[in-house]
């Protein structure tokens, strides 16, 4: 049986972090493990990873030291991982339905020549998770989108974990701060686009092969890091040019800018889906 690891990083995220777990619970496919990376919480986190700890049934494991952000969080989640396909689940997301895991795996076991997979995300209201603000498709995802700065869903990408260790940046491996040494699949230097850059490097120069699965995969809150504020944008555009040029694809702002033209069409299909 495929084994899938998810992995969380949690940082004083005790208000949504109940939502995430239960959404794991709630899955019916069991043969996974949950890593839970803190980067030192100083709220009921930790409390809360404790509380849940027995209902895992020795599947979740909690690693907890200071991170540069949350791509180092990611590398040393990623790092411990032991299982078969890697996924990465926000500690204020969580899964739309029980049956996800489930689909991940039916979907690797039947195109076994597949390195990942991603799906369909939808954001909610900090204050009501039940009013959908946006729907997130990537049905017309191509490879050659990418210099236009679009990439899948990241929330719903699951990939192999040798696939992630065979474009890892290993010049960069190091230690944490106990010691613990852990491979670099994010640049952590990256503050908003590191998903992006590590798609970039995988999905448009590594060329893995992926599929596309028209499934609602994970409910995502609007306060991530990367999905509010003009600031977080410019962040953004900022970044992926960044993302272009260390991995030597062309592309210039006007390219960029074309990502938006299509998210305000998005965001009015959205609004006639819902």
């Amino acid at each position: 049986m495929i084994k899938i690891s998810i992995i969380t990083a949690t940082l004083n995220s005790a208000s949504t972090l109940r939502d995430t777990f239960d959404s794991i619970l709630r899955q019916n496919y069991t043969n996974y493990e949950l890593i839970v990376k803190d980067g030192g919480s100083t709220d009921a986190t930790l409390e809360i990873c404790q509380e849940y700890e027995t209902r895992f049934k020795g599947r979740m494991r909690v690693i907890s030291d200071k991170d540069t952000g949350i791509y180092d969080a990611m590398n040393k989640g990623i790092s411990a991982a032991s299982g078969d396909i890697v996924g990465l689940l926000n500690s204020d997301d969580f899964y739309t339905a029980d049956d996800i895991l489930h689909t991940v795996v039916e979907n690797f076991n039947q195109h076994p020549d597949i390195d990942a997979l991603y799906a369909d995300i939808h954001y909610v209201k900090d204050s009501d998770i039940t009013r959908t603000t946006r729907y997130y498709s990537s049905r017309l995802f191509r490879r050659s989108w990418m210099r236009m700065g679009f990439m899948p869903a990241h929330p719903s990408f699951y990939c192999r974990k040798t696939t992630y260790e065979k474009f890892k940046l290993g010049e960069l491996s190091q230690c944490d701060a106990l010691g613990n040494p852990y491979k670099i699949f994010f640049n952590p230097s990256y503050k908003v686009a590191g998903d992006f850059e590590n798609l970039l490097r995988m999905i448009f120069n590594g060329r893995i092969k992926t599929h596309y699965i028209s499934r609602d995969f994970v409910t995502m809150r609007t306060s991530g890091a990367s999905s509010s504020g003009l600031i977080s944008h410019k962040n953004i555009h900022r970044e992926q040019l960044r993302a272009f040029k260390e991995n030597g694809v062309y592309s210039n702002h006007f390219l960029i800018m074309l990502r938006y033209v299509y998210k305000i069409a998005e965001k009015s299909w959205s609004k006639i889906r819902l």
